[in-house]
């Protein structure tokens, strides 16, 4: 078994269910300890729900070194109904080639991927040109409140400065390394209550049914082209997620109606701009109504440069792939790296699998994993122009 799959399957019997880490950073930090590394564990929120934390870094000794940080959560997504697993989800498990537990791909592959490429990175090179760190959180697929961001504002405090960040989501879709994050949409939540007046349904002169009000602008919302993307992303969507009405009877008119949307968008757009735009249609069909906005995320893009060109060029040598940059998919804790380091990429195994009962890992990934993020350090160490290129 390679010090990576043993790792990995260490990591998996955690149940760290977010917020809950489980053990996991002690594990990982032990790891780091024995290098050299200064562990700091952070934890934020409510004593009842207290999100774990760590910042761990080894400084390099060079004059103004730039600073590489892997990122990413000990904590997983629930399991759902446990009767449905064919293994215990906390019980690393092998079938098919497949390493099967709750995190296997989301995301405790590419964390032991990174620490294990780090030892073996370090036993060659006593003192890197750069400095090496590690963000671990247990709430990113919790609030991601009193995670990352919190830790970031921690950074921001002290002067610390990033240079590079690799997180390590599951970011390929059929074989490692054919896909990388480079950016990601910004997504924006609004709750909108549309008020009526309730009353009997054989009486509808005494009454206003918000759900009737609303539906003209429902109806020009689905229809605006928010945006028209540009070369890295794709144009903005504006989606309802839920509708709720109604007092359970079939024979009252409802006095409101609230509706659940989400932008995710481009860096075509900005977050005002697309309030200002939905209110104007609310306000043209001149609806009583509230609206409470949540920003999740703004959109972040890594333009084509340095530590993209070194990171295609380590997943080209280790498997021969061409990588493809993307910018799909949903939020991570990437879009608050990027509001403090200026190059944040995605890199870790295919995502098949995750949130999914019976999740997995194949285990021929495993070590490929591992071994590309060992070449993107000693392609680092290598090349003579990485001071100037930070």
């Amino acid at each position: 078994m390679s010090a990576t799959l043993e790792l990995v399957e260490q990591l998996i019997a955690c149940p760290s269910v977010t917020p809950d880490d489980a053990g996991c950073l002690g594990v990982l930090g032990d790891r780091l300890k024995a290098f050299h590394f200064d562990v700091e564990q952070l934890n934020f929120g409510p004593a009842d729900f207290s999100v774990s934390n760590m910042w761990s870094v080894k400084r390099s000794r060079s004059l103004n070194a730039p600073t590489l940080v892997f990122a990413g959560h000990t904590d997983v997504v629930p399991t759902g109904p446990l009767d449905q697993w064919t293994t215990p989800p906390f019980m690393p498990s092998y079938r098919d080639g497949k390493l099967f537990g709750r995190g296997a791909s989301d995301m405790k592959t590419s964390l032991a991927a990174m620490v294990v490429a780090t030892e073996e990175f370090l036993r060659h090179e006593e003192n890197p040109h750069f400095s090496i760190a590690f963000l671990l959180t247990s709430d990113e697929e919790g609030p991601s409140i009193d995670g990352t961001a919190k830790v970031l504002e921690l950074l921001k405090s002290r002067g610390e400065k990033l240079d590079w960040c690799i997180v390590g989501e599951p970011t390929a879709v059929h074989k490692i390394g054919d896909m990388v994050k480079n950016g990601r949409r910004g997504t924006l939540s609004g709750k909108l209550t549309v008020k009526g007046v309730q009353g009997h349904i054989a009486y509808p002169q005494l009454a206003s049914n918000p759900i009737h009000l609303f539906a003209p602008a429902l109806a020009e919302l689905s229809r605006i082209t928010w945006d028209a993307g540009n070369d890295f992303f794709q144009p903005t969507s504006w989606q309802v997620s839920n509708i709720h009405a109604g007092t359970g009877a079939n024979n009252v008119i409802p006095g409101q109606v609230v509706v659940d949307f989400n932008f995710r968008f481009s860096t075509e757009s900005t977050a005002e701009a697309l309030k200002q735009r939905l209110e104007a249609v609310l306000h043209k069909h001149q609806l009583e109504y509230g609206l409470i906005w949540t920003l999740g995320g703004l959109p972040f893009l890594t333009t084509p440069g340095y530590l993209l060109s070194v990171v295609q060029q380590a997943i080209k040598t280790e498997t021969g792939i061409d990588t493809e940059l993307s910018t799909t998919g949903g939020t991570s804790d990437a879009r608050f790296m990027a509001q403090m380091c200026p190059q944040v990429i995605e890199l870790g195994p295919p995502n098949d699998s995750i949130h999914k009962i019976n999740e997995f890992v194949r285990v021929a990934d495993i070590d490929v994993l591992k071994n590309i993020y060992l070449r993107i350090l000693q392609d680092l160490q290598a090349d003579p122009q990485r001071k100037t290129s930070a």
